[in-house]
């Protein structure tokens, strides 16, 4: 969708001003500018000026020159039908691009994406976005979003990890998932698409993050680097899978929300022996 046309910007020393920082120090401005990527992302921001949802996705894609090559597209259900699509997360941001691109062209920008809420300030894909508060009690609010969501015409996608992946056990995998995905698919008798991305962040994210865990650090630290490693994929292609569906009908009462979440992560990963 066309907007009209107003160009966004980042300022960092605007936004730590905001913040209450006024006197932040000089060294301390100009490390946040250069990993936030500021002069290149105001740029895109330029360039996708007056685009929103599936349109700034695309175009995003297109500005860093992001490719990929799309397996089993066959599997996806045809326009109509309702479903949710649950991917592993291991870029932090690109993945998510490049699910809104392709399944909103696929299904006439009828999608919407379960985020973080402070994803919400991506203004261009505020519309896409339904925010969780992943730090906190849920709001009736946000419930309430989250309910109109699944109960509307939208394909749902979700990261049922809820961060990106990290290190574990000498491979990039996905944390744990959640179930919610799979509980609130069954309410609103929705099947699920399971998906897989290819493609990993840099060593560093992986060993700062291992880094924080070791030191106790609660606060996510690695996720200050993630436009930074976002920019590092420029000119980069990937592979995505998708799976074969798991029809409404076959999402029974026979196994947990647990047990379902986990065959569809297996499916994912094709580590269910019929994925590949």
């Amino acid at each position: 969708m066309n907007l009209e046309k107003k160009s966004l910007s980042i300022d960092i020393e605007k936004v730590l001003k905001s913040k209450g920082v006024n006197k932040a120090p000089r060294f301390l401005v100009s490390f946040l500018k250069r990993i936030i990527h500021q002069d290149e992302l105001n740029e895109l921001l330029e360039q996708t000026a007056g685009l929103e949802g599936v349109d700034f996705a695309t175009k995003a894609l297109e500005i860093l020159n992001i490719t990929f090559t799309l397996h089993g597209e066959e599997n996806l259900p045809p326009v109509g039908e309702k479903f949710v699509f649950a991917s592993n997360h291991p870029l932090g941001g690109l993945d998510g691009l490049m699910l809104i691109s392709i399944l909103g062209k696929r299904y006439d920008g009828k999608v919407k994406f379960v985020v973080n809420d402070l994803l919400m300030h991506v203004t261009p894909l505020e519309p896409t976005f339904i925010p969780i508060n992943k730090h906190g009690k849920m709001s009736s609010g946000y419930a309430r979003k989250i309910q109109n969501a699944f109960d509307s015409e939208a394909q749902i996608l979700y990261f049922p990890a809820g961060l990106c992946s990290r290190l574990i056990n000498g491979k990039i995998i996905d944390l744990p998932w959640k179930k919610t995905f799979v509980s609130k698919a069954i309410e609103s008798h929705r099947g699920i698409v399971p998906i897989h991305f290819s493609g990993k962040n840099s060593m560093f994210f992986y060993r700062l993050a291992k880094l924080r865990k070791f030191l106790r650090i609660k606060f996510n630290i690695e996720m200050i680097f993630l436009v930074d490693e976002m920019f590092k994929q420029k000119n980069n292609s990937f592979d995505i899978y998708i799976r074969e569906p798991l029809p409404a009908d076959s999402l029974t009462q026979e196994k947990t929300y647990s047990e379902w979440t986990q065959i569809i992560r297996n499916k994912s990963y094709g580590t269910d022996n019929q994925s590949r």
